[in-house]
C-alpha cells in the first residue's frame, strides 16, 4: 500500500517507530484540516497514560483527555499516541505534565481553542484532576460537555 503524496511527510503513520525518551511538541505530527472553515471539536482520550513522580520516581497513571477546535492544522492520532507515551520516563508533577501537553498541542497545530484534562489516579487516598485550557476561555465558546466523577458506591447496611 502507497502513502498518498499529501501524507509523504507523516513519519510514523505507516511506519514501524520506536517511543521517542522524552516528549517535545515536535514528536506531534500534523496534518491539513479539511474543513479548517468550520468550528468543531476533536476528542482524544488516553486511559492509560503514565509518568513519574519527580521525587519519588514512583510512577501515575491518569486518565488525559485532548479536546480543541483545530484550525489549519490536526493532530496526527500514532504521533499522538507516540508522545503520551514518551512521558512513561519522565519525572514531572501533575499540574505540570497536563500543562506541557497543552502547550506542545498549541504549538504543533495552532488550535482555535483546546483543553487538557488529567485525571491521575489516587495516591495516599487523594487524587489529582487537572484542566488546562487554550486561550482563556472567550465569552462565546462553549466547552464540551464534562463527564461527572462517579457517585461513591452505595453498600447495603
Amino acid at each position: 500500500m502507497t502513502t498518498p503524496k499529501k501524507y509523504s511527510r507523516l513519519s510514523l503513520l505507516g511506519h514501524t517507530a520506536k517511543f521517542p525518551e522524552h516528549p517535545k511538541a515536535a514528536t506531534l505530527e500534523t496534518f491539513k484540516n479539511e474543513n479548517a472553515k468550520r468550528d468543531y471539536w476533536i476528542t482524544f482520550e488516553c486511559g492509560e497514560f503514565t509518568s513519574m513522580c519527580p521525587v519519588t520516581g514512583q510512577p501515575d497513571f491518569a486518565k488525559i483527555r485532548i479536546e480543541y477546535i483545530p484550525g489549519e492544522l490536526c493532530i496526527e492520532t500514532k504521533s499522538l499516541k507516540f508522545y503520551l507515551a514518551s512521558f512513561r520516563n519522565t519525572r514531572s508533577f501533575n499540574e505540570a505534565i497536563v500543562n506541557r501537553i497543552l502547550d506542545d498541542i498549541v504549538e504543533a497545530c495552532r488550535p482555535r481553542h483546546a483543553m487538557v484534562h488529567g485525571e491521575f489516579a489516587p495516591r495516599g487516598g487523594i487524587g489529582v484532576i487537572v484542566d488546562a485550557e487554550y486561550p482563556d476561555r472567550p465569552e462565546n465558546a462553549k466547552a464540551p460537555k464534562r463527564t461527572k466523577p462517579a457517585s461513591p458506591r452505595r453498600t447495603r447496611s
